[in-house]
């Protein structure tokens, strides 16, 4: 609070925030779109900077289970990132796994979600869990529930 009032004493300092930083770890994205009449699709690849250069992304339409979020994690190209490359130990795929299943729920059990984007997911190493760095979630504007297809 000092430093703040003597860089700017004029500022209106109505309090601060303090963050535990996140754990070094593998970024990944995880995201969800809603298309009325279709659904609501999933995106899992490589985050940060690389999902825009490599653009190495997989989809799935929601709900999935375990056995479909393995699928996704292994369908990318980069998969041998996450396993472990160049003496980096592999990161907590399972908690990956567990994610995308509970991002699945999520937007299926809440159609007023329209879109949501988890960029970066830090993944820790194998054991560790992961981590969401940054999230957006976009609503309905209208505040209807979007219309949502079950699966067959």
């Amino acid at each position: 609070m000092e430093r703040a009032r003597r860089y700017n004493p004029e500022a209106n300092i109505e309090g601060i925030l303090v963050q535990k930083m996140a754990p070094p770890g593998e970024e990944v994205i995880v995201g969800a779109s809603r298309y009325d009449g279709f659904g609501t699709l999933l995106m899992f690849g490589l985050g940060g900077i690389f999902v825009e250069v490599f653009r190495d992304v997989v989809f799935r339409f929601a709900p999935i289970g375990r056995n479909e979020a393995r699928r996704m994690i292994t369908g990318i190209k980069g998969f041998s990132i996450l396993k472990g490359f160049r003496g980096k130990p592999p990161a907590d795929t399972e908690a990956l796994e567990r994610a995308l299943v509970s991002l699945s729920e999520m937007v299926i059990n809440h159609p007023e979600i329209k879109e949501l984007d988890i960029n970066p997911l830090m993944v820790l190493e194998k054991g560790e869990g992961s981590v969401v760095a940054d999230c957006r979630i976009i609503l309905d504007s209208d505040g209807r529930r979007s219309e949502s297809v079950k699966p067959l």
